[in-house]
């Protein structure tokens, strides 16, 4: 115990380490606010700074970018609608109504201290519970990914507004759109029509910038005569009140966030949606209905996206599988410096478990100082004049659709995909669920051919195996349970043994 905790005070104590970990979570927060470049990327390209640096220099400026970028996209998602990162996607729904009630600062604040909250979370249960989680986190198969999409997309119903109807349309329009491009098994063409720049598939990073983004600026152009909200910023760090209040709900988002982080090939995006669904089930009487400015709709999410980065760390550190792309990158680090992530790094290498430990707690406590601090700043730009703010916003697209892959054809998908969720936000149609729709359908697909493989296509031993597998049959009922809480049925049940609901 002694030794771990001297391998934890290490990461603290020295000022060059402390200093690589500000710089990184600093450079985080503003990579994860700017659309188009990701975390990944940004890690990617360290990789050939830091591969002749000690393997703890190389860490901590690492550790600090991932625990910055993931909280950074929610700036955007708040001030313009247009999420920095997939992650940030659900904080858009209520982030964004808050700034335009002129309550940005108090978004910021309240979304930077839930982030804070949420990625200590992740770190207490890396600390405590990794080798437990990653046994837990192994016993998914390729069936227990597919419901677990599945789950996912049911999630149209916390995102689809007031009509289920255009919610599921808009889901199974993403699900589409996310075959697009070469089979991953067969590499097959599907929907291709022969275009080559067809054949990488629609980025979903494009998809979201444009649907969220251009399709909002374009939007707005029927508002341009409305003068510009002022921002109040005198309240910016949450109340006492508040943070007791939100606790709870941040503390079970939390515990979905780290769950959702440690399945391989997840990650915070999926985490923070299936936090907001969560949330706006658990919350029975919310201040502000969900979608218009609810607290909770930032509560949920970005606790869960922030404590997902403790979880992705589990399974990379415990056995050597990376929790989403970010982490398969700083494996690659690893690997660079000598180091063999899994099972045998906490008998050898103890002193570099707790010192990752360690640092992404300095990462987060940086991520608080640095969130909190520049908010007055950052609420000037939804103060500016329309004609200014909103051509900005068209080019930051343009730049942050190009950056993804330098490529002309993702920004002319992203101004498509603008022109399109303009009027299917001018028709009631929502845009979350197609953005949910395209970011899931690849793990349905892939996950579902690969559990009916592995029953040797035969239907009926992969039902079987859905039922008698225990982690599959919660799965499956959870979801039968949530179809019915979605029919009429279900409201009628509620009523009768709830007669004064129905009166209310």
């Amino acid at each position: 115990m002694m030794d771990a905790l001297s391998y934890l005070f290490a990461s603290w104590l020295q000022p060059e380490l402390l200093a690589l970990t500000a710089v990184g979570t600093f450079a985080g927060i503003y990579i994860g606010a700017i659309p188009g470049l990701s975390v990944t990327m940004a890690v990617s390209i360290l990789i050939s700074f830091t591969f002749g640096w000690e393997v703890n220099h190389a860490l901590a400026l690492m550790n600090g970018i991932f625990m910055g970028g993931v909280y950074g996209g929610s700036r955007t998602a708040i001030l313009l609608n247009i999420p920095g990162a997939p992650a940030a996607i659900a904080t858009a729904l209520d982030g964004y109504p808050m700034a335009k009630k002129g309550e940005a600062g108090n978004a910021i604040g309240l979304s930077t201290v839930m982030s804070f909250f949420g990625g200590f979370v992740g770190i207490i249960v890396l600390a405590v519970a990794a080798p437990v989680v990653s046994e837990f986190a192994i016993l998914f198969q390729p069936r227990d990914y597919m419901l677990l999409a599945v789950m996912g997309i049911l999630l149209v119903g916390s995102l689809s507004g007031e009509s289920l109807a255009k919610g599921v349309f808009a889901g199974a329009l993403g699900m589409l759109l996310g075959t697009v491009g070469l089979d991953p098994m067969t590499a097959e063409q599907r929907f291709t029509f022969g275009s080559v720049d067809m054949m990488n598939g629609i980025s979903p990073v494009a998809l979201m910038i444009g649907l969220f983004g251009v399709s909002e600026a374009l939007l707005q152009l029927h508002n341009l005569h409305l003068a510009a909200v002022k921002q109040k910023v005198d309240k910016i760090v949450p109340s006492f009140s508040d943070l007791k209040k939100y606790l709870p709900l941040s503390l079970q988002t939390s515990t979905i966030g780290v769950i959702i982080g440690a399945l391989p090939g997840t990650g915070g995006d999926i985490a923070a949606l299936m936090a907001y669904d969560h949330a706006k089930r658990v919350t029975k009487d919310p201040e502000v209905p969900f979608g218009q400015g609810a607290k909770e709709g930032l509560v949920g999410p970005e606790s869960a996206n922030n404590a997902a980065v403790g979880g992705a760390y589990i399974p990379m550190l415990t056995l050597g599988i990376p929790g989403d792309a970010v982490t398969a990158v700083i494996i690659g680090a690893l690997f660079i410096h000598g180091l063999n992530p899994g099972p045998l790094l906490l008998v050898e290498k103890p002193d570099m478990f707790w010192f990752t430990v360690g640092n992404l707690t300095l990462a987060n406590i940086f991520m608080l100082i640095f969130g909190l601090t520049g908010i007055k700043i950052f609420t000037k730009i939804i103060e500016c004049p329309k004609g200014v703010l909103f051509p900005l916003i068209l080019l930051l697209s343009v730049v942050g659709a190009y950056s993804i892959n330098n490529s002309l054809s993702d920004v002319w998908w992203m101004l498509g995909f603008g022109v399109l969720g303009y009027f299917m936000k001018l028709y009631g149609y929502q845009v979350g669920p197609v953005v949910l729709g395209i970011i899931l359908s690849r793990l349905m697909d892939d996950n579902w051919r690969r559990a009916i493989i592995s029953e040797q296509e035969n239907l009926p031993a992969f039902f079987y195996g859905m039922i008698t597998s225990p982690l599959s049959a919660v799965l499956f009922f959870t979801i039968l349970l949530i179809l019915l809480s979605q029919t009429p049925v279900w409201k009628a049940i509620k009523m009768h043994a709830h007669p004064r609901l129905g009166r209310g």
